[in-house]
């Protein structure tokens, strides 16, 4: 399914050929996030993100690169996790010596010109204005923020406006030297392309990735907690936007899988508990769902819901009348059956794509160092049985886990702590 090798500098490079389909996606990741910021740097890899695309000595601004990539109706982005900074583009297969040249580029001779520096700050405050303007948007940062307050993981990856507005072009250079290394650089090709071209090609256009001094420790979170936290922050709205959620499993744990099924019963999909009971029989919400989120030390798993302000209550109490309950009774090997039923098909049409298929490989080499490909992964997931679930709800859904963070019209949180009751 894929080949991995590396280049003399170190820059891990994976091919993921598909002769199906016409298309071919370049990935490159970073293995640098938000995490890797302090104090008033924090929200700088965010925008060094932002500052790769807007000119090259070869591309002299970010309207020349958009031009070159609209004329053959390439799409391209980027974006920066807590873990990881990435850039992409897919491409028709004929135009990947555009595409891998273009990437190279970027990431070796991005320019950083102080105007445009200044002009983006404009633009990504704007972006910090938008989510918190939304907050189905917003409340997913919130609730990770109020989790890991005071440490690495426990800031929004765009930073504040403050910082954004204070960094200069010294700041992104130090950033870039300090952590753009060749040996925290992975590359993927996925699609249809010629391997001997490609292998010629990136060779030549990243063998100069220059040696950076080594990379800081990251500095590493603790779950430290006793007893049940609510968080709340005051918005003006119709509607209360929340999170409720538990300490989970870092990045790799052996239960993962089992905490991916348990996902998909409880809010995973329009079947699943909470769905059925707070949007259908009860018409509380109009969406529900859950997920799992995991670090290289830490981990959570929470439910997310947006209710009218007077049934915000009502719908917490439903919430963990439903954690209780997967925690006392089994789960019957039926519904076990269709949660997994429903992982395999999500799997499979989501990795239709190159550019799905490239975030899948490169997305676990990063963070894992081992990848699976899906038919392994769905073998551990397959694998899960009904006590496998209830020892993972009685490990994660414990009271001194639990954590509700809050955006709406109330001003303190203490009304909320006494609902959190297991």
């Amino acid at each position: 399914m894929y080949k991995k090798t590396k280049l003399k500098n170190g820059i891990r490079i994976i091919k993921v050929p598909n002769r199906n389909i016409e298309t071919v996606t370049l990935v490159a990741i970073f293995g640098v996030g938000s995490r890797d910021e302090v104090g008033k740097m924090e929200g700088v890899a965010h925008f060094l993100e932002h500052m790769m695309l807007k000119g090259t000595e070869k591309r002299p601004t970010g309207t020349d690169i958009s031009k070159e990539l609209d004329n053959v109706g390439a799409a391209n982005n980027a974006f920066t996790g807590k873990e990881y900074t990435g850039y992409w583009i897919q491409t028709e297969k004929k135009d990947i010596s555009l595409a891998l040249d273009m990437l190279s580029d970027m990431l070796l001779h991005s320019k950083f010109e102080e105007q445009e520096i200044e002009n983006e700050k404009d633009a990504v405050i704007e972006e910090i204005n938008m989510y918190e303007d939304a907050p189905m948007r917003d409340i997913p940062s919130v609730f990770e923020n109020m989790l890991y307050q005071g440490q690495s993981l426990g800031h929004d990856q765009l930073g504040s406006k403050e910082n954004v507005k204070n960094f200069c072009r010294q700041d992104l250079v130090d950033f870039y030297c300090k952590n753009y290394r060749e040996d925290n650089l992975i590359i993927t090709v996925s699609g249809n392309f010629d391997e001997r071209k490609v292998d010629r090609e990136i060779k030549k256009l990243f063998v100069s990735f220059e040696k950076h001094p080594q990379k800081a420790k990251v500095l590493k979170n603790i779950d430290a907690q006793e007893k049940p936290k609510v968080f709340v922050k005051y918005k003006k709205t119709d509607q209360t936007n929340f999170s409720l959620g538990f300490r989970a499993f870092k990045t790799g744990h052996k239960d993962q899988y089992a905490l991916d099924v348990l996902n998909v019963i409880l809010a995973g999909n329009s079947s699943s508990r909470l769905y059925e009971k707070i949007r259908e029989k009860n018409g509380l919400a109009y969406y529900i769902y859950s997920y799992a989120e995991d670090f290289q030390d830490v981990g959570y798993f929470t439910i997310q819901s947006g209710v009218g302000n007077d049934k915000c209550k009502k719908a917490i109490l439903m919430i963990m009348e439903e954690i209780r309950r997967i925690k006392d009774e089994k789960v019957s090997p039926q519904e076990i059956e269709r949660a997994k039923n429903h992982i395999r098909g999500r799997m499979a049409i989501s990795l239709e794509s190159s550019s799905s298929l490239a975030s899948f490989i490169t997305s676990q080499e990063l963070l894992n160092g081992k990848i699976l490909t899906p038919k392994e992964k769905f073998a551990k997931i397959n694998a899960v049985t009904t006590k496998d679930l209830q020892r993972v709800a009685k490990n994660i859904f414990i009271e001194k886990g639990l954590n509700l963070a809050i955006i709406g019209p109330f001003r303190d949180g203490k009304k909320f702590e006494k609902l959190l009751k297991l």
